[in-house]
């Protein structure tokens, strides 16, 4: 599971992307829209790069106990 911190990051990223873009579209900001939606894409992108890792452990867990400890060396 990806650290509680992480998850706070992300989603504060995602509502400061959300306010830029609503402030954006209010005020006629094309650039502020495009920066609120940038920001919003890179939580996006942190959250999937954290959920992969998980599953990466997920599935080494999963190896290690298919062959033991797995730290043995062949």
């Amino acid at each position: 599971m990806s650290d509680l911190s992480d998850k706070i990051k992300e989603t504060a990223e995602d509502l400061k992307g959300k306010a830029k873009e609503g402030i954006g579209k209010l005020t006629g900001n094309e650039e502020l829209v495009g920066e609120g939606q940038r920001d919003q894409a890179e939580s996006k992108v942190e959250h999937a790069k954290n959920t992969l890792g998980e599953k990466v452990e997920d599935v080494k867990d999963r190896v290690k106990g298919f062959t033991g400890s797995g730290d043995e060396k062949h």
